[in-house]
């Protein structure tokens, strides 16, 4: 029995897991673990959780007295629940979680200690930064980076641990880590969003994004993943041939959940729930073994945090449960692969959701200013858009025919689609008359009932609204939502921005606020309409139409990452102080430079595979074959050994096919890897990986999984797509 059977015997008889769950309702233990301001309120004075909420809100800056106070607080409260230890919680730029712990317990003399925990070591600190990503913001040998406190997202406590929500600097000022710019995002679309609101309504006086993320992933058994290396090294298989059965039979979404599944849904959901993680949704994905849970919305940062924290605490609680979680973004080829939905709009001070519309013409008025801007802004930005959620990992699910093309486009709907038309078409430059208006008010104020009603949702698109918010569909499963996010809130703000610039100069001459609005509108539907797209984005006639249109169509890393260095990009996030150019060109580097290395890491370790497990498997079994042959020889008439031999010799032919197409094609691989590996400029060897390295690791799998179905299972060393993809 070779490696693999022993897996799946030890996959099929794993014990089943009971979750530990509390008894208590939800509401009686959510939030437990998190410093939140009902917890501020019981563990601080009135006056300072007075000062620290309204600088949490208005973004002022806390002085040192009071961030003394709140740090005493922090460590009284987390001590309470049985903390011993305290970090600075941040997310650098390889796209993981950071922390460093220190415990609270300092001596002061022989045989004497106290906990200790004071504003300095609260407000900031000094990780390593030589160490973390930096794109030649730092040299190896200048550590220096400093964390810094972040007071609009509570710190927590997991495992024994008070986690504070932390940005992360170089020592020279400049962002490594995705918070920073999100932040700094965030205060720039609040301030713009704010004025254009004030046009409406004078009593909204602050604007906040929000974001609700759909997390989709695979589970594996955890022994069938220790016997696969290509899952424990890229956390995709690099080879294997797709299983009779997938999912065709379209049974698995929405199906009934693996009893072994839900107990680990279970129990997460509990721990995340005490973390304040709002998650609300469970169920099967489309292929087996895939899943999705996703949270109610919350502000942009938060949920931001959110989505990082529960990715790590559903990796901590699958292996208590013998479970692998994948959140690469095709683990398996053949079938879906994975992305996480952000559903993205903009809240108001007042309680409205500026992308839901109202009851009024003036209400849906201000909807349509917000809609109408969003589109053109992706119109004029779709390249860097795309560049946003640009990965090794993406790269094989964006345009499968199960996800959204690489091409950026917006669905809104044939109705919305209707109003546009319609609102570009009444209004002309030239003043409205009196029936132009009313007959115009009178339309928009049949939205809302068109919206609930008839707003479809199109499935093939990157960038969909769906009644009251937008869903970007294209971000990848294991990517920080940071990214797609700072895009879509700077250019928002930028197009903002210069919308109330437009409509002002308007109002300047004259012209009444209604219809120098209605002007500025009517120009953006023309010159953002390309974008806008009804249809099957699947489709080739789609590709054509889109080149006609003059949409972008990037279809890989390498090419869509140069979209963050372009003049126009630089000259944007400068604008509005989000980068500076250097931290725009380290972003590009690194991830340049991440690309690469998936792709180096994946060929080496399908280098592996290739000479040390399949081909001596395909040997050793093409020597069964030639005994077996030798036999019938030995044995059988010449006119009967060619009969019942022939079957033995042609598969004899084909392993031996492959196993010299294998050779040489891992030859050519290893040579081309150390040809890229050879470039010094980041793009140039991406570019290598990407159009030399990938296909001969697409051609290698090929011929791979024509061995696996021609070798004898018995003999086969690597756990099967029938085997990892269905729970036992």
């Amino acid at each position: 029995m070779n490696q693999r059977h022993i897996a799946v015997q030890t996959a099929i008889s794993r014990p089943y897991a009971e979750p530990i769950l509390i008894s208590a309702k939800v509401s009686e233990y959510f939030g437990t673990n998190v410093f939140s301001r009902l917890v501020m309120r019981e563990y601080l004075p009135e006056d300072v959780y007075r000062q620290l909420t309204e600088a949490i809100d208005k973004g002022g800056q806390i002085d040192r007295r009071i961030s003394d106070q709140v740090a005493s607080a922090m460590k009284a409260w987390a001590i309470s629940k049985g903390a011993s230890h305290y970090t600075h919680w941040f997310l650098p730029l390889n796209g993981a979680t950071a922390e460093k712990h220190d415990a609270f317990f300092s001596p002061v003399e022989p045989n004497l200690s106290i906990e200790q925990f004071d504003g300095s070591k609260l407000v900031q600190q000094e990780p390593d930064a030589s160490s973390f990503p930096s794109g030649g913001l730092r040299n190896t040998f200048e550590a220096r980076g400093y964390s810094a406190w972040d007071p609009s997202s509570p710190a927590f406590i997991m495992d024994g641990t008070l986690c504070i929500p932390t940005i992360f600097l170089a020592f020279t000022g400049e962002a490594l880590d995705f918070k920073t710019p999100l932040l700094k995002a965030l205060t720039l679309i609040d301030q713009v969003a704010v004025d254009v609101c004030q046009l409406f309504d004078r009593n909204i006086t602050r604007v906040y994004p929000t974001l609700g993320w759909e997390q989709e992933y695979f589970v594996v058994d955890e022994a069938l993943y220790y016997a696969r290396p290509d899952l424990v090294m890229t956390g995709r298989t690099l080879t294997g041939h797709i299983p009779a059965r997938g999912q065709q039979l379209e049974d698995h979404y929405f199906g009934a959940i693996p009893h072994r599944i839900a107990a680990f849904m279970k129990e997460f959901e509990t721990e995340a729930w005490k973390l304040g993680i709002p998650v609300k949704t469970r169920h099967n994905e489309v292929a087996p073994n895939q899943f999705e849970l996703a949270p109610v919305y919350e502000e942009v940062n938060i949920a931001i945090d959110h989505n990082q924290l529960i990715m790590v605490l559903m990796d901590k609680v699958a292996r208590k449960h013998r479970f692998r979680v994948l959140f690469h973004e095709k683990p398996f080829e053949g079938v879906n692969g994975s992305g996480k939905h952000n559903n993205w709009s903009l809240a108001t001070n007042t309680g409205k959701n500026l992308l839901s519309p109202g009851h009024t013409p003036k209400t849906n008025l201000l909807f349509l200013t917000f809609f109408i801007n969003i589109i053109r802004a992706i119109h004029e930005h779709s390249d860097l858009l795309r560049a946003a959620i640009a990965s090794a990992g993406n790269d094989h699910r964006l345009g499968a025919n199960e996800a959204p093309p690489a091409i950026i486009s917006i669905f809104i709907g044939r109705q919305l689609t209707g109003v546009l038309d319609d609102l570009e078409k009444r209004v002309k430059d030239r003043k409205m008359t009196p029936d132009e208006k009313s007959d115009l008010k009178l339309n928009i104020g049949k939205i809302p009932r068109i919206i609930i009603d008839n707003t479809d949702r199109n499935r093939t698109s990157p960038m969909a609204f769906t009644g009251n918010k937008f869903e970007f569909r294209a971000v990848g499963a294991s990517a920080n939502c940071g990214p797609a996010m700072i895009v879509l809130n700077t250019i928002l703000a930028n197009r903002l921005k210069q919308f109330k610039s437009e409509v002002d100069k308007n109002m300047d001459k004259g012209i009444e606020k209604d219809e120098a609005i209605f002007r500025v509108l009517r120009k953006y539907i023309r010159e953002s309409k390309n974008i806008l797209f009804e249809g099957n984005g699947y489709s080739r006639e789609w590709l054509e139409e889109a080149a006609r249109r003059g949409l972008p169509n990037l279809k890989n890393t390498p090419e869509a990452l140069h979209s963050y260095v372009s003049k126009k990009t630089i000259a944007l996030f400068e604008r509005h102080a989000i980068f500076s150019e250097k931290e725009l060109h380290a972003r590009f580097e690194i991830r340049l430079e991440n690309y690469s290395k998936v792709l180096q890491i994946e060929s080496r370790v399908l280098a592996d595979l290739s000479g040390n497990h399949i081909i001596p498997a395909a040997i050793a079994y093409q020597n069964i074959l030639v005994e077996n042959v030798r036999g019938l020889k030995d044995v059988l008439p010449p006119e009967l050994f060619r009969e019942h031999s022939a079957q033995q010799i042609h598969s004899i032919s084909k392993i031996s096919e492959h196993v010299t197409q294998i050779r040489a094609m891992v030859r050519q691989m290893i040579a081309e890897r150390k040809e890229a590996n050879q470039q010094e400029d980041p793009p140039a060897c991406a570019k290598a990986y990407c159009n030399k390295v990938k296909p001969l690791m697409e051609e290698i799998r090929y011929h791979i999984d024509k061995l696996e179905i021609l070798v004898d299972d018995q003999m086969w060393p690597l756990p099967k797509y029938r085997e990892l993809m269905f729970i036992k």
